[in-house]
């Protein structure tokens, strides 16, 4: 692993675009014997930095899905700091049961790692990984390579900010006070239904607020409105 790992790392130092970096994300995906592997910053809009071999058909429907809102790996990668193998998580709730069945329908994987990794300025991405096979094979993988993900996975990410560096500034983006209002409350992590109480308007009302804000700030989703938002320095939590 450690002449792959090299090889890597320089091709990845060679890249200048995000098309590159994937196409070395896919090329070490193949080497590993992974069915995925996947880093994505999701602090950006959207894709706006996101390199994996995840298909679109699969991207675009968890987006449209709004499945963010209920998968559990993105869930426990905000709140913890150490590699995350998805079979120690909560799968019950029924967003997630459904999340789950989607992804084994969309082969995704049986099996699953994400790394989450805080940057500066309050960066957050991850880089994930999963296996199709048995568990046995799931073990033997984290047993041979479980440190190297850690490592794959910063380094990819350091890249990344050097990558974004230097980039166009964004255009000032100017929300209404109820729309910041709306996505501040659902950053300090209230429901829809908590959010419209707190602020004495109905469900209907607080969801007009959010899309609004939604398609100003061009964001894919209801989480990428918020991550965006906070980004902005337009939302504090």
């Amino acid at each position: 692993m450690s002449r792959t790992l090299e090889n890597f790392t320089d091709a990845l130092n060679g890249a200048s675009s995000v098309g590159q970096v994937e196409r070395q994300v896919t090329d070490l995906r193949d080497r590993l014997g992974l069915q995925h592997l996947l880093y994505h910053w999701v602090s950006f809009e959207g894709e706006m930095f996101g390199a994996g071999t995840y298909d679109d058909a699969w991207r675009d429907h968890y987006i449209s899905e709004d499945f963010a809102r209920y998968d559990p790996v993105l869930q426990a990668a905000y709140s913890q700091f150490h590699p995350i193998d998805w079979s120690s998580l909560d799968w019950s709730p029924k967003g997630a049961r459904r999340l789950y069945a989607h992804a084994r329908d969309a082969r995704i994987g049986s099996h699953g790692a994400t790394i989450p990794i805080r940057g500066p300025n309050g960066q957050f991405a991850h880089l994930t990984a999963t296996l199709e096979g048995e568990d046995q094979d799931w073990e033997d993988f984290k047993n041979a390579h479980g440190r190297d993900l850690i490592l794959l996975a910063h380094l990819v990410n350091q890249r990344a900010i050097e990558m974004q560096q230097g980039s166009v500034e964004e255009p000032r983006i100017l929300l209404s006070p109820r729309e910041i209002d709306s996505l501040g409350s659902l950053a300090r992590g209230y429901s829809r239904a908590q959010a419209a109480e707190s602020l004495s308007i109905s469900e209907h009302t607080l969801r007009v607020y959010i899309e609004s804000a939604r398609a100003k700030l061009s964001a894919s989703n209801t989480t990428h409105a918020v991550a965006r938002a906070v980004k902005l320095g337009l939302v504090s939590i």
